[in-house]
């Protein structure tokens, strides 16, 4: 499968979530409840749902979007390099509608797949949920609800997925990966805990932006080192 991939077909796509709100307290009463529920089984020690909260980014009933970098490979002189857009906007509706109408142009342009680190569970679901709740029309490579997994295997790919060969309990991170497969990554950046902290107290979208670039091209590494070929260095990382 990953023999004859045409890596310049695919769009790497990454993206940053935070809670919907700053701080437990800033939500309703309603919404209070909500996340109790849904963290009844997750408290121990009797420790109230509040000091869960900053997960609240992983789900998309309680989190937003904040940045979707997407980027692809393209040769220059025989020469493999990697060209990122992000689109970053405090109206998350704007947001996800202008990575959108993106979307659309990369399509004809031949990126005809899209590809994320636990994408199938993460990236991709929570995009087309976002979508849905600001009433953003889903485009048809990510309209997938009930479809399956045959049906949407040669449209996204999964480099989390690539790795299991088949095994549903084993989860291993993007960073654990590069560093099992030598792929460099910066040292002097954030991580993704960080990224709530970032937006809501110190409002530095500028590194969050950084950061997700930066991970979409891991992503892109990672899979042309699944295919045995040589990676993209950070020097040929372009940014649009």
């Amino acid at each position: 499968m990953l023999k004859n991939l045409n890596i310049e077909e695919v769009l790497f796509l990454d993206i940053e979530t935070v809670p919907q709100a700053p701080e437990y307290n800033d939500l309703n009463e309603k919404w209070q409840q909500l996340w109790e529920h849904k963290m009844q089984f997750q408290i121990n020690n009797d420790e109230p749902a509040e000091v869960l909260y900053d997960r609240a980014g992983i789900y998309a009933e309680f989190g937003r979007i904040v940045c979707i970098s997407a980027g692809y490979v393209l040769q220059k002189h025989g020469e493999l390099f990697f060209r990122v857009k992000s689109f970053y906007d405090e109206d998350e509706k704007k947001l996800i509608q202008n990575f959108f109408n993106a979307l659309n142009l990369f399509s004809k342009k031949g990126k005809r797949r899209l590809c994320a680190h636990n994408g199938q569970e993460f990236d991709f679901p929570y995009i087309a949920r976002r979508a849905l709740v600001n009433n953003v029309r889903l485009p048809k490579i990510l309209d997938i609800a009930g479809a399956k997994p045959w049906e949407v295997k040669d449209l996204l790919i999964d480099t989390l997925q690539l790795w299991k060969f088949g095994d549903y309990k084993h989860y291993t991170s993007l960073s654990l990966l590069c560093e099992l497969f030598n792929i460099p990554t910066p040292k002097d950046d954030i991580d993704g805990s960080q990224v709530a902290e970032m937006y809501w107290e110190k409002k530095d979208i500028d590194r969050i932006v950084r950061y997700c670039e930066k991970d979409t091209l891991a992503v892109a590494n990672l899979l042309l080192k699944y295919k045995g070929d040589k990676i993209i260095p950070i020097e040929n990382m372009e940014v649009a």
